[in-house]
């Protein structure tokens, strides 16, 4: 390269946002609702990048809830499936794409998937749910520390447990 070229401008590319899948199951209905309402959520945060070629990337982001009454009772199962095309352009080389994708990408979509989230709650008859934000930049900061300094990759599969 010569030395008055610039390196090439990184851009990420938002293409489009789409909902893959999404379900809510309600095992207890109807006498969940005659029940005290104070369970325990247990949220799970799973992301994945499949590249598509010519520098486009799906990224899907999975969250789990649970909604859990007791040992033996759930109240309600929600997941979703939200993903997004993005094209990359610019980045020098590997890790610097993977750290996109895992962090900045799944930041993107995670707003979809939650208002996803909040809405199958409430049309399953129950009080609202807001996931809180969630850093994935951090998150892939950490996962990315733990699989050098074990000189391997976590054994959690890159997802994220929040309750």
């Amino acid at each position: 390269m010569a030395e008055n070229t610039p390196p090439p401008q990184r851009q990420v590319l938002l293409q489009r946002i789409y909902l893959k899948d999404a379900s809510l199951e309600v095992p207890l209905a109807p006498q969940v609702f005659a029940r005290p309402w104070n369970p325990k959520m247990d949220v799970e945060i799973g992301t994945s990048a499949n590249a598509l070629g010519d520098n486009l990337y799906q990224v899907t982001l999975k969250v789990t809830v649970t909604a859990k009454l007791d040992e033996n009772a759930v109240g309600f199962l929600v997941e979703v499936q939200q993903a997004g095309v993005f094209q990359l352009q610019g980045f020098a080389n590997e890790r610097e794409t993977q750290a996109v994708l895992a962090g900045h990408c799944p930041g993107v979509v995670f707003p979809f998937a939650r208002e996803t989230v909040a809405d199958l709650v409430q049309r399953g008859g129950f009080p609202p749910l807001l996931l809180q934000p969630i850093n994935f930049e951090a998150l892939f900061a950490e996962y990315a520390a733990r699989a050098q300094a074990g000189a391997g990759k976590p054994d959690d599969g890159g997802i994220a447990h929040v309750q």
